[in-house]
């Protein structure tokens, strides 16, 4: 007699057998090759309601359960001020994913969005603060975001055509105003294709930001839009026509920085010159 699974169990299945090349191989390697995970963590795994939390959220659940590990969860969702829909929506997926969510409001895009400049900037720099703040009065000393490979390229590459500096994201960071909090990021390795495939074939939809600069589309989940970012994730699915590997060199120049080939570079807020000990360089060249 063959075994019923619950439609949670068939999504599960479907992320260690159907993808486990493209999304838990990757994902168990990059807790592994960052240090991500450490004995007696208690993580925030940090839920904003699109395709690639939820896909974090549901992999750090199947993580712990298995992992030899000892670490502690909590599932956190913030509402920055949802409307009914999105809000609905949001909850919905966790509970058909099985995910065990606390759920907080705020009002992240009230005030963001009375902002002319930089609202997007300001509303990520505001969730992050209400996002450490709860995850610490819950006990928890990390907390995981759904950043992937495809926001490690778009965040490198915009750097440098709009910030003028060479820039990456790193896979964990310290908080700077949170003593003893730290962010990371499991899906580093993950491709957004590859979450996309797998939010496809299982039927699933998620909400996008929600704020009042996209909630016309937040189901259409296309992946569209008129910012920065999109403009740099356009020209690179047009540069891969002919080369298929520049996400990859991209990734690969971040890991492997010629750091004696640079004209200048900033540590710790410092700012250094190839001049300064240019005289005690041995000549690299012919």
């Amino acid at each position: 007699m063959s075994r019923e699974f619950t439609p949670c169990q068939l999504v599960e299945q479907s992320i260690v057998r159907r993808y486990h090349e493209e999304l838990w191989s990757p994902f168990c390697k990059a807790i592994k090759r960052y240090e991500l995970i450490k004995p007696g963590d208690k993580i925030a795994v940090c839920i904003s309601g699109g395709k690639d939390s939820m896909l974090m959220a549901k992999m750090m659940q199947m993580l712990h359960r298995h992992s030899e590990i000892p670490f502690a969860v909590e599932y956190l969702i913030m509402d920055p001020g949802y409307n009914e829909i999105n809000r609905r929506k949001v909850e919905s997926n966790a509970r058909f994913l099985e995910i065990p969510y606390t759920i907080f409001e705020s009002d992240i895009f009230e005030v963001a969005n009375a902002q002319e400049k930089n609202p997007c900037f300001l509303c990520a720099r505001m969730r992050r603060g209400c996002l450490y703040k709860k995850a610490r009065e819950l006990g928890c000393n990390k907390i995981a975001l759904g950043h992937h490979f495809d926001d490690v390229i778009g965040t490198t590459v915009m750097g440098m055509f709009y910030g003028g500096q060479i820039q990456a994201m790193i896979p964990k960071l310290k908080a700077k105003n949170f003593p003893g909090m730290e962010l990371i990021r499991p899906l580093y390795l993950v491709h957004e294709d590859d979450i996309i495939a797998w939010k496809n074939a299982n039927e699933l939809t998620f909400i996008q930001c929600a704020c009042r600069f996209t909630e016309n589309c937040t189901l259409c989940d296309n992946g569209q839009g008129g910012s920065k970012r999109q403009e740099i994730k356009q020209l690179l699915k047009r540069l891969k026509r002919d080369n298929p590997n520049i996400e990859r060199n991209i990734f690969a120049s971040i890991h492997t920085l010629q750091l004696d080939t640079m004209v200048g570079w900033k540590y710790r807020g410092k700012e250094y010159s190839f001049l300064d000990d240019y005289e005690e360089r041995r000549s690299t060249e012919c």
